[in-house]
């Protein structure tokens, strides 16, 4: 068909339009419109800055880019989503903030946009997108209000989620004949082995500065013990043997670690392990790709990756950032679009191999990212254990998170007594709770 009607000097797409068959753009009623969004200044991010310009190149479709460290663009968020118009069209959001913005209606719901023709690209294939990130980044009002469920609905994308997996020097590890850490007892014996090994190295880099840090570094390790923050009736749990075992893992990592280690947010335990400073990193898959570049690492090719250790049971940190559309944005159906093609299969594959962390499946088999980053296919196998139940994402977690996060560091800085401090951050939970009505049914 195409030879004859160049012969005939007839374009393909006027003769699809003469026979009713012409395909139509559905980026053309949005050319020209500029999208502000707003990133959080992260690996991953970073990686989707890189490909914006195709996406404007292909749909006419400007974007600019509001970049904050994401602990600011929070405080950010929380101003601009509470005015009757916002300035961003497309934001990002930590996982913790998904059900403060669901609560307090300032997020959409996604269905309408995915049941428009207009929209909706029928090759998008949800099904791909890893479920565990779905289930805890972008779905709430389900099981525990949190999770997946009759009741659940979709309000964000996974884009920029997270797993955690342990980084490992394994040169330094075969040097002294130690065992590639699998379980939590082998960890801790290579973390405070090390520097008796590797004067002036440290066992490994860890999260531990006040606040947020250290409450996310000691759930990172609760899950994995057995532990939970609370039972099935919200009642806290956080101060029972597993979370004195995990506040005692933590101490034992950070009193064993790299100079500064009471400081480190996970950027600086990052450059940390970068650095060499550090045999072990165990932390988010966004920071690994970083250990490869040699632009910015000391130890390419000297890194070995693991499964996040084995305590009571596997369970790996499940988390990170998704994309949402504000209630008050200007320009939602123009941000869909962009949500959508920065998710789809063809831009997850494009983030990942500018160094980002993949959304979906098909993205971890694809065998251009397993060549140049070999180590995704032990990401693949972690998220099979990824327990998005490992933090409870409820609308007044930040107050308890910010109090375990200042406790914990007293117990890290001060030498408060673990069990007297998760004593103290049960009987305030509890509280908080109670103020908040989850006992209202009890």
């Amino acid at each position: 068909m195409y030879t004859t009607l160049k012969r005939t000097g007839i374009s393909v797409s006027a003769a699809l339009f003469m026979t009713g068959a012409v395909f139509a753009n559905p980026y053309a009623e949005y050319e020209g419109t500029t999208l502000i969004v707003n990133f959080p200044a992260h690996p991953h991010y970073n990686a989707a800055m890189k490909i914006l310009p195709e996406f404007t190149a292909e749909t006419g479709i400007e974007v600019e880019v509001d970049q904050l460290p994401y602990l600011k663009m929070r405080e950010r968020q929380t101003l601009e989503l509470a005015q009757d118009e916002g300035e961003y069209d497309l934001i990002s959001y930590v996982v913790f903030s998904k059900a403060d913005y669901v609560f307090a209606d300032q997020l959409e719901n996604l269905a309408k946009y995915f049941m428009d023709p207009k929209l909706a690209d029928p090759n998008y294939d949800a099904e791909d997108l890893i479920d565990g990130y779905v289930q805890n980044i972008g779905v709430a009002g389900g099981a525990k209000g949190y999770l997946p469920g009759p009741t659940g609905s979709l309000f964000g994308i996974p884009f920029g989620s997270e797993t955690s997996v342990l980084a490992y020097r394994k040169d330094i590890f075969e040097k002294h004949g130690i065992a590639k850490p699998e379980t939590y007892d082998q960890l801790l014996d290579a973390a405070c082995k090390i520097p008796e090994l590797e004067p002036g190295m440290g066992g490994m880099a860890s999260r531990a500065a006040s606040g947020h840090q250290a409450s996310h570094a000691f759930l990172l390790h609760l899950a994995p013990l057995g532990g939970r923050v609370f039972d099935d009736a919200w009642n806290p749990i956080i101060n029972n043997a597993a979370g004195k075992q995990a506040a005692e893992a933590l101490k034992t990592i950070v009193d064993c670690g790299p100079e500064g280690s009471l400081s480190f947010g996970p950027s600086e335990a990052a450059a940390a392990f970068s650095n060499g400073e550090a045999a072990m990193f165990l932390d988010s898959i966004a920071f690994m790709p970083g250990f490869e570049d040699p632009d910015r690492s000391k130890v390419v090719g000297k890194v070995g990756y693991a499964m996040h250790p084995e305590g009571v049971r596997r369970g790996s940190q499940t988390g990170g950032f998704g994309i949402a559309i504000p209630k008050n944005a200007e320009n939602k159906e123009a941000a869909f679009l962009l949500m959508q093609w920065l998710t789809s299969k063809q831009g997850d594959l494009k983030v990942a191999m500018a160094g980002g962390n993949p959304s979906r499946f098909s993205t971890y088999q694809d065998p251009g990212l397993n060549e140049k980053f070999p180590f995704s296919a032990t990401f693949g196998e972690a998220l099979k254990y990824a327990d998005p139940d490992w933090r409870p994402i409820i609308p007044v977690w930040g107050k308890i998170n910010a109090d375990i996060g200042t406790t914990m560091s007293k117990v890290l800085t001060e030498g408060l007594d673990i069990q007297e401090a998760l004593d103290g951050v049960a009987e305030r939970t509890r509280a908080v709770m109670d103020d908040a009505g989850y006992y209202t049914w009890q």
